[in-house]
């Protein structure tokens, strides 16, 4: 038995309830948005959400269908000293598991799904999310879900809240709130500051795209990317100053915000002046770029965009080679229409 370390105390768990733990600043607050009075927790695994909603809650049944997962959540939920959750090992959706469940304020419910999937979607879940509903419409009107992160909002069927989450700057979770407890159609959540946005009650007037950087770029969390926020994020951006925000993608995977004033907003990862920018590839020769470097003071480089793995360190390393510089530069490859490639250095401003 091994130890996972992202919670107070030591978990109990296997190799895949290390994989799929609820990390503790998202089992923390979700657990503070839905504290109630009695909450299920269905496909509770090794019990990391069950301990929060536990410590908020009068009452918790957790449902697991694995016995070994479900001993690792009672070992788990006694390290915390909880005595007010009652486990049930069995299939959520089997009659006899649903019978020993009373009323409840709310059903949560982490499904599981394929750990390999090309294109995520809703249908894949098990016990699925219509299912659950039917199975417990007698036991609770409201219902949360966990769902993959990837979905993006359009590719989710459901009149539901979708809530995208981020850990550190990494997307990490997808909660969709049924009943009582929806409040929004999208919102994104950066934690662990808690910093969110919510879709407009209003049509936003279009984001317009700019071909060149101005003086400052913005990289937007990726939580707001995700629940397709980037007109709330910019439409706020705009009211907290007089100055110009366009949107710049870099490439398929990459979309960064550039303003010609600083502004900075809790939902952006990362701030960046911009320095320069030059063409990137001329017959694999950087030297014009190099040359650059040295003369700014930089001695590292951060290479962003769409690379072969294989070429990266390779790049990077004609990219880097003789600098000692002080300085920290990100490198953004930017693609245009005619495959052409262009490079945007930039400093990361702290603030």
């Amino acid at each position: 038995m091994s130890q996972k370390k992202i919670f107070e105390k030591k978990m109990s768990t296997d190799k895949e309830g290390r994989r799929f733990a609820t990390p503790e600043p998202v089992a923390k607050y979700r657990a503070a948005r839905l504290t109630c009075n009695t909450i299920a927790d269905i496909s509770c695994g090794i019990g990391g959400q069950t301990i929060y909603f536990a410590q908020r809650c009068k009452h918790v049944y957790a449902v697991e269908i694995d016995p070994q997962k479900i001993e690792y959540a009672k070992e788990n939920c006694a390290k915390f000293g909880l005595e007010n959750v009652t486990f049930i090992c069995g299939d959520a959706l089997d009659p006899a598991v649903i019978a020993q469940i009373p009323k409840v304020d709310i059903v949560f419910s982490d499904p599981a799904r394929p750990p390999e999937e090309e294109t995520r979607q809703a249908d894949s879940l098990r016990p699925g999310i219509p299912a659950v509903m039917e199975a417990y419409a007698e036991k609770a009107e409201n219902f949360a879900f966990e769902a993959p992160p990837q979905m993006p909002p359009e590719r989710i069927d459901f009149d539901c809240e979708k809530e995208y989450i981020s850990l550190n700057g990494q997307l990490n979770r997808l909660t969709l709130y049924f009943g009582r407890i929806k409040k929004y159609d999208r919102i994104a959540v950066a934690l662990p500051g808690g910093n969110a946005m919510v879709n407009a009650p209003v049509e936003l007037p279009p984001i317009i795209e700019a071909e060149k950087p101005m003086l400052f770029m913005f990289e937007p969390d990726p939580a707001v990317i995700a629940a397709d926020l980037l007109n709330e994020l910019v439409d706020d951006m705009i009211k907290a100053t007089v100055g110009h925000v366009r949107v710049m993608k870099i490439d398929k995977k990459r979309t960064l915000l550039t303003a010609d004033l600083l502004t900075v907003n809790p939902m952006n990862k990362n701030n960046f002046i911009v320095l320069r920018s030059m063409p990137f590839e001329t017959e694999n020769d950087y030297s014009e770029i190099n040359e650059f470097l040295k003369k700014s003071n930089v001695g590292k480089v951060t290479l962003r965009g769409s690379i072969d793995p294989k070429d990266y360190w390779g790049i990077r390393n004609q990219l880097e080679d003789g600098l000692d510089g002080s300085k920290k530069v990100h490198l953004f490859l930017k693609e245009n229409e005619s495959n052409q490639k262009e490079a945007i250095l930039c400093e990361l401003i702290y603030e």
